[in-house]
């Protein structure tokens, strides 16, 4: 063997044994099923998860609507509770392009196209509704039917779903403001009574926004909110198996049963009438 054969065999070599470290750090599956680990299945949320998505921040527990439906997934795909590894990622790392360390991601992501160039996305395990959001103090925080809030004053975001659910359903006019975050203020101020938003937003308003912030209420579903699905790595192996699970639970009623514990029966927040 020559000295340059010898040579370009050890560069070789050594460009095959980085390209398998490089795997390794980054999480790329080596597994026949397409997981990062064998005989595991990998789920990731963020840190923290809220309620009631994840409750007091242990998605472990099972406890929250997507802890909850991440475990009947897993089960659905063959996984038992044992089986299930929990890691934490940012939002935005999540959706970004590149090997990941996880199989599946799950919090609160809106199925969209220009996510499904960077990452796989799942079919919906949820589509959002529009909510009630108000405050201990305002007279709408015990109107939980059509026909009370009808005389409460309602705010919206300009630009927002919300304006036409609220003529719709409510059969109003809503006050519309330039942002949610104006909106807010307003029903500090008392200039309003309540405001309208998707579910998800609502929880975040009434929790972070709101010193005595309430979701009185949420809107019947009408199949027209943003769709939340699990992320996976793009070319999942999983991804396929992850829409049967979905298919399979909505079929049987328990996304809709977890999604009436979760949230609504557990939040307090009934579906107008």
């Amino acid at each position: 063997m020559t000295r340059s054969l010898r040579l370009t065999l050890a560069v070789a070599t050594a460009a095959v044994a980085a390209l398998a470290l490089s795997a390794c750090a980054t999480g790329s599956s080596s597994n026949s099923d397409g997981t990062v680990t064998d005989g595991k299945l990998t789920i990731a949320t963020g840190q923290p998860a809220y309620s009631p998505w994840v409750e007091d921040n242990k998605p472990q527990s099972g406890k929250g609507f997507e802890s909850a439906v991440a475990y009947a997934v897993a089960k659905e795909m063959g996984y038992a509770k044992s089986d299930v590894v929990w890691k934490r990622s940012t939002f935005d790392s999540a959706i970004a392009p590149g090997p990941k360390d996880w199989d599946l991601n799950v919090q609160q992501f809106s199925i969209d196209a220009k996510r499904k160039k960077a990452v796989d996305m799942s079919s919906a395990y949820y589509t959002t509704t529009q909510a009630v959001v108000t405050t201990e103090k305002s007279k709408a925080v015990d109107h939980t039917t059509i026909a009370q809030l009808k005389g409460d004053a309602i705010g919206v975001a300009t630009g927002s779903t919300s304006i036409q659910s609220v003529k719709s359903v409510l059969g109003v006019t809503p006050q519309v403001f330039n942002s949610n975050d104006d909106a807010v203020l307003a029903l500090k101020s008392g200039q309003i009574d309540a405001i309208v938003t998707d579910l998800p937003t609502a929880f975040y308003m009434a929790a972070a926004q709101l010193d005595d912030g309430t979701v009185s209420a949420q809107f019947p579903a009408d199949g027209k909110g943003d769709q939340f699905g699990f992320v996976l790595p793009k070319g999942s192996k999983l991804t396929s198996k992850v829409d049967t699970a979905l298919a399979a639970l909505e079929k049987d009623g328990t996304l809709q049963d977890l999604q009436t514990e979760w949230l609504s029966s557990k939040t307090n927040t009934p579906v107008l009438k």
